[in-house]
């Protein structure tokens, strides 16, 4: 089936079957590999992206669903080609990614907490990356990083959109 999918805010079309996933679709048929495929039931948290600014687990959504809706891949929060965000930034100088399989799916959760609560406390962190699974840091890094790109972002009058890994 031929479907048109905003990826990373630019139209895309496409064809796929109607069962394919959209983690497969933005992997195989974009190459966005950064979208990673861990558990394949939605425990995990590897293959999040967000759906319209929220956290989504791409495994679970057949790629026909994401019509008509803004998907962000961590490929689009870059603030240009080989540039990091203040958050990836943060993830790198804590050391927040050790293997680094769960990075992505947490970098974006990250944005979109960042988005919606620009000052988030310790506990506000714990709770918004509960759903994604690490196994290498223990989290106490990730949390430390998204503290300090919070921080960061808080001084750097970066505007909200840029966050959102929106166009500014």
């Amino acid at each position: 089936m031929k479907i048109k999918l905003n990826i990373n805010g630019m139209d895309h079309k496409t064809e796929c079957e109607e069962r394919t996933s959209l983690l497969d679709c933005l992997r195989d048929n974009f190459g966005l590999n950064a979208t990673h495929t861990g558990c394949e039931h939605g425990i995990c948290g590897a293959c999040t992206v967000l759906i319209d600014g929220d956290p989504s687990r791409a495994c679970l959504m057949f790629a026909p669903q994401a019509e008509g809706y803004a998907i962000t891949t961590l490929e689009g929060v870059t603030p240009g080609p080989g540039e990091l965000s203040i958050l990836q930034d943060a993830f790198c100088e804590t050391h927040g990614m050790q293997c680094g399989y769960c990075t992505p799916g947490m970098i974006l959760t990250a944005h979109a907490l960042l988005a919606s609560n620009p000052a988030p406390t310790r506990e506000d962190i714990v709770d918004a990356i509960s759903g994604n699974i690490c196994r290498c840091t223990g989290y106490g890094q990730i949390v430390e990083a998204i503290a300090l790109a919070a921080e960061r972002l808080q001084g750097s009058n970066t505007p909200l959109a840029a966050v959102k890994g929106e166009a500014v």
